[in-house]
């Protein structure tokens, strides 16, 4: 009786997440899978009409890595994902201890601070464009009245400030997010802890250091997991605001791919470099995973 009334609620179970096991294979599993077809044809513009690609194997990924531009691509990717994850997370990590404090106006600097991530990429990367602008951008404006500058700076169009300006853009839509997670963790420590280590003489460094960042070390690898994640995969703040250039500059792995597939038609070899999108976050989440496993343990 017992076994029969185990295996009924494990049917029940089953039932339960039946529905989304299904959207999952269709919307995600589906696609994936034929991406991975793709890559491995010669699929473009010219034989997709008529099905008449056929299988090269590894050959498209093969002529990826021997082109300059990819390795350039590739290159770019992670510059510019570390340089936004160093960022985010620093001053994230400051704005989250600055607003643990209990003082008067927290809730509505706060607030203003939340903004950019309340917004959607778009409207962030159409603002960013504007304020980078050459002749009637803000950022130009306030440098040539300080005197920082004599002439307006070509931020977007030349390609040694294109990727600095596209970061800056990044960061400050992704510091919020750093601060909400952050401030999350900082709250889960006990003041009682930190008051007794007071008591005992540690001084704010070393309560920071000893205590505060041990105990918020789940919440820390969490940020920069996601942080990563959510940065190695951009595409609209780029494609947006400089479409990749000027020469490749700002152009990335998700910019790349979509280039390949949807500008110059070559279906599969864009298949083939949104595939090692894929593999790349598929590694760091595994990385991520064990992580996770390892301190639950």
């Amino acid at each position: 009786m017992k076994n029969k009334r185990q295996r009924q609620q494990a049917l029940e179970g089953y039932a339960f997440i039946l529905p989304g096991v299904i959207y999952i294979l269709v919307i995600l599993g589906y696609p994936l899978v034929y991406n991975v077809i793709l890559s491995l044809k010669n699929t473009n513009v010219k034989n997709f009409a008529k099905g008449t690609s056929a299988f090269i194997g590894m050959q498209n990924y093969s002529n990826l890595f021997k082109d300059p531009t990819f390795l350039l691509v590739f290159k770019n990717t992670f510059i510019f994902t570390i340089a936004c994850l160093i960022v985010q997370f620093s001053l994230g990590f400051l704005f989250a201890i600055l607003f643990s404090k209990d003082f008067r106006i927290a809730g509505p600097i706060r607030g203003l601070v939340l903004v950019g991530y309340m917004m959607p990429m778009s409207v962030t990367a159409m603002l960013g464009k504007n304020m980078f602008g050459v002749s009637e951008g803000v950022i130009n404006d306030l440098l040539l009245k300080i005197g920082l500058v004599s002439s307006p700076v070509e931020w977007l169009v030349s390609s040694k400030t294109a990727l600095g300006a596209v970061i800056a853009v990044n960061c400050w839509v992704g510091i919020p997010f750093n601060m909400l997670l952050l401030t999350a963790g900082l709250t889960n420590i006990s003041q009682d802890i930190l008051d007794s280590a007071s008591v005992d003489g540690a001084r704010p460094f070393q309560r920071f250091w000893y205590i505060t960042l041990p105990l918020m070390k789940s919440s820390i690898l969490a940020v920069l997991m996601l942080g990563f994640i959510y940065t190695f995969k951009a595409f609209d703040l780029m494609f947006i605001m400089t479409s990749g250039g000027p020469l490749n500059s700002t152009d990335v792995l998700g910019t790349y791919a979509y280039n390949l597939s949807f500008t110059k038609y070559e279906f599969s070899q864009g298949s083939a470099a949104a595939l090692v999108l894929f593999v790349c976050l598929f590694v760091v989440g595994l990385f991520y995973l064990k992580l996770i496993t390892r301190e639950d343990d």
